[in-house]
């Protein structure tokens, strides 16, 4: 098999139909039609899609969950070692936009053409909670940011359900008036300025802070076999901070060539948008030590204003971040149940998108509001899941491809990702049902976190 040629495809702004010239019967049974729009963005648009939204408001809770339970000499290390790997892992695979000059469009479709329906089911399946359990995590991020404007106003917030709904309808609207990812397009540019704000006013309320903060420690509290578990839950997030599972899907928007612009786009989010979040994670650990809560908001000492304002914008800009995330889900709904020989914005594909999208929203917003430590799911999925869709299947993926071509000391390493991948989802997974049994014991349903 080969990967070098970009293979020609057919776009619409309705529809979007990939079809290849050699193995038919594969390809058709992996690579179905799309309801949304391929090979139509450019890379300067992905890749600042990338950098925004992998800055969204989840970046404020990165101080605790990667600094705290590794100190500086631990986190500083795998911060820069995981932040390469997944660099490197992330530009092998868009390397496999395109086998045998067909053009894949999904990750499942991938893994179905190449290695049978099975790891097409397990793929998706391992997607598809990722997405989303990671959709309602930003629900409940964000019912956290007008409560925490709720608390500026007043002694007593509402629970944080009411916000966690009010978070839901804003959700749904925007992903019914936004029907794909590359209709993001001018939401792109207020998310930037949304970006630029928080992170600018909320690095400088830190930085105030911390040169005031005379009483700040380092440590990391908790017993030894603690102390490891906690760590591989850091790296766990560490992970999540870089990598969405999810890169052939985005891949898909670009056109063509489809891997150089990838690559392109890789390399914006890796250097100007990793230098960010990592930026925010670091200052927030220094400002407040161990003690840095898991939403660094919460820390700031400064006027009233500051705090309205940076959760004002945390706000909003993960309503246009949520959706880039959610997408393949949305992708998946619209393709299966709209009509794909008219267009998207038709009557009938407008009414049944406006249901499909209330129902998805809906499910989601109860959810989120009824278990207050849905991070702790996140975290899981992303232990058994996520490591494996970003470390271990592109090694699967080089090896089935290139297979004898490659010489030794290739396969050789890529058996070798596999193999250390395979053991540190193991560790992140225990890690991670750790942390969930004890706060079942902690917490209950519909609590007020």
């Amino acid at each position: 098999m080969s990967m070098e040629t970009e293979g020609k495809t057919s776009n619409s702004q309705a529809l979007s139909v990939e079809s290849g010239s050699i193995k038919e019967g594969r390809v058709q049974k992996y690579c179905h039609a799309s309801a949304h729009t391929i090979d139509h963005d450019s890379w300067e648009q992905v890749g600042l899609m990338l950098v925004t939204c992998f800055n969204c408001g989840w970046i404020l809770s990165f101080s605790n969950l990667i600094m705290v339970p590794l100190g500086w000499a631990w986190g500083i290390t795998c911060l820069i070692v995981v932040g390469l790997f997944t660099a490197y892992v992330n530009w092998l695979l868009a390397g496999f936009h395109f086998i045998d000059g067909q053009r894949f469009i999904r990750y499942r479709d991938i893994m179905g053409f190449l290695f049978g329906k099975q790891m097409y089911n397990i793929t998706w399946f391992s997607q598809f909670f990722i997405f989303l359990l990671g959709n309602m995590g930003f629900m409940v991020l964000s019912g956290e940011a007008l409560k925490e404007i709720n608390l500026a106003f007043s002694d007593t917030a509402l629970r944080l359900q009411y916000f966690i709904i009010i978070t839901g309808v804003a959700y749904f609207i925007f992903a019914f008036a936004v029907p794909n990812m590359s209709s993001l397009r001018v939401w792109l540019g207020v998310s930037a300025i949304l970006t630029s704000s928080y992170i600018g006013f909320m690095l400088a309320a830190v930085a105030n802070d911390g040169k005031s903060n005379e009483h700040r420690d380092y440590d990391i509290e908790g017993s030894t076999v603690s102390k490891v578990f906690k760590a591989f839950g850091a790296i766990t997030a560490i992970i999540v901070s870089n990598t969405s599972a999810m890169l052939p899907e985005i891949q898909s928007t670009l056109r063509k060539p489809a891997v150089k612009n990838m690559r392109k786009s890789l390399f914006l989010q890796y250097t100007i948008g990793l230098g960010v979040y990592y930026g925010v994670s670091i200052m927030g650990y220094w400002a407040y030590g161990s003690s840095v809560t898991a939403y660094l908001p919460t820390d700031l000492r400064g006027p009233k204003w500051v705090k309205v304002l940076i959760n004002s914008c945390v706000f909003m800009q993960n309503i246009i971040s949520q959706h880039m995330f959610v997408s393949p889900i949305l992708e998946f709904l619209d393709s299966k149940f709209l009509k794909l020989g008219e267009s998207i914005y038709s009557r009938e594909n407008i009414q049944r998108r406006f249901i499909l999208r209330a129902l998805l929203f809906t499910v989601n917003t109860v959810v989120a509001a009824a278990i207050p430590f849905i991070g702790d799911f996140i975290n899981l999925l992303g232990s058994f899941a996520l490591v494996p869709l970003t470390f271990i299947f592109p090694s699967m993926i080089f090896l089935k491809v290139k297979g004898n071509k490659a010489n030794a000391v290739n396969r050789a390493w890529h058996w070798a990702i596999i193999i250390f991948s395979s053991l540190l989802t193991v560790a992140t997974t225990i890690s991670a049902v750790r942390l969930i049994v004890g706060d079942v014991t902690e917490y209950h349903l519909f609590a007020d976190a």
